[in-house]
C-alpha cells in the first residue's frame, strides 16, 4: 500500500479525463458524439495493450469467461460516453462535470435494485441530498422548455447528460458483476474494444470527415483517455477506494479552470451550490463505505481463531 502514490495516480487520471473532455468539447460542433466515442475508445486500445504488456498482464487482458457481460457493459458504458459527449456540445464543461457526479449516487440505488445490496438510512439520506443538488443544477435548464428567452438546447443538454450519468451508473453495476469472474485487465481492455465496435453502429446517423485539427484532437482524446484509465486503475492498486475516491471531485476545480480559460464559461452560483451538495453527498457515501469496511474487518478478525 502506498497512499501517496495512489493519490498521485488518481489526480493525474482526473486531470487527464478533464483534458480529454475539453478536446471532445472543442470538436463537438462538427463531430457527432458516436464518432467521438469511436475515436476515444479505439485509440485508447494501443495504450492499454502496451500497458498490459509492460505489466505482464496481456494474457489476462485478452482472456474472458463472460463475453456477454463485457458486451452489455460496453453497450451501456458506450452509451453513457456518447450521451456525455453530446452534452459537452450543449452545456458548459463544469456543468457537465457536476451533473456527471450523479452517477455514483445512482450506483447506490441501482445496486440495491439489481444486485440486492442493502442500503440503510444513512446512505439513502446522502443519496437524497445529492439528488437535491442535481435538481438544483438542473432547475434553470428545466424551465427552458417552456420559456422563449432561454436556450432549449441547453435544457436538452441537461437531460442528455443526466441520461449519461444514469447509463454510467448502470455500467458500474455491470462492472460489479464482472469483477466476480474477470480480471481487471480484461475489463479495461474489452470495454475499449466493445465500445469502439458498437460505436460503428452510429455511422448511418451522420459521421463526418474531421478536419486535421479535429482529427488530432479526437486521436489525442483517445490516447489521453487510455492513459487516464491506466492512472485510475493504478490508483486503486496502491490504496483502498475510500482513500482514492474523494479525489474524483478535484475534476470540478479543473473543469472550472479549463471552462473559464479555454471556453470562456463562467459558472453560475446555482450550479456551484448544487455541485457542492452533490460533492458533499458523494464524500459522505465514501466515508460510510469506509466505516462499513472497517466494521466488517473487525468482525472477521473477531471470528478468526486465535492461536
Amino acid at each position: 500500500m502506498n497512499p501517496a502514490r495512489a493519490i498521485a495516480f488518481k489526480l493525474s487520471s482526473v486531470a487527464l479525463f478533464v483534458v480529454m473532455s475539453a478536446l471532445i468539447k472543442a470538436s463537438s460542433a462538427h463531430v457527432p458524439p458516436g464518432e467521438a466515442v469511436f475515436f476515444r475508445s479505439f485509440f485508447a486500445i494501443p495504450v492499454i495493450v502496451m500497458w498490459l504488456t509492460l505489466q505482464g498482464q496481456l494474457r489476462q487482458g485478452l482472456k474472458t469467461k463472460n463475453p456477454t457481460g463485457h458486451l452489455w457493459r460496453g453497450l451501456v458504458g458506450g452509451t453513457a460516453m456518447g450521451l456525455m459527449f453530446a452534452g459537452l456540445g450543449l452545456l458548459p464543461l463544469p456543468e457537465v462535470t457536476a451533473i456527471g457526479y450523479a452517477a455514483p449516487l445512482l450506483v447506490v440505488i441501482f445496486a440495491a435494485m439489481f444486485l440486492g445490496e442493502k442500503v440503510r438510512l444513512f446512505r439513502m439520506t446522502a443519496v437524497a441530498l445529492g439528488l437535491v443538488g442535481v435538481l438544483i443544477i438542473l432547475s434553470p435548464r428545466l424551465t427552458a422548455f417552456g420559456s422563449a428567452d432561454m436556450d432549449a438546447h441547453e435544457a436538452l443538454g441537461a437531460m442528455v447528460v443526466l441520461g449519461g450519468a444514469m447509463c454510467a451508473a448502470l455500467a458500474q453495476v455491470f462492472v460489479r458483476k464482472l469483477v466476480k469472474t474477470e480480471h481487471t485487465a480484461a475489463i479495461v481492455f474489452w470495454f475499449s474494444v466493445t465500445a469502439s465496435t458498437l460505436s460503428l453502429l452510429t455511422v448511418p446517423f451522420g459521421w463526418v470527415v474531421p478536419t486535421p485539427a479535429e482529427a488530432a484532437m479526437l486521436v489525442g482524446a483517445g490516447l489521453i483517455g487510455g492513459l487516464a484509465q491506466i492512472g485510475l486503475t493504478s490508483a486503486y492498486r496502491y490504496a483502498e477506494a475510500a482513500v482514492v475516491a474523494p479525489f474524483d471531485y478535484a475534476s470540478m476545480l479543473l473543469a472550472l479552470i479549463v471552462g473559464y480559460v479555454i471556453f470562456d464559461e463562467v459558472p453560475t452560483p446555482v450550479m456551484l451550490g448544487g455541485a457542492s451538495l452533490v460533492i458533499a453527498a458523494g464524500v459522505l457515501i465514501i466515508w460510510r463505505e469506509r466505516q462499513l469496511g472497517l466494521e466488517r474487518g473487525r468482525a472477521r478478525r473477531g471470528m478468526t481463531p486465535q492461536g
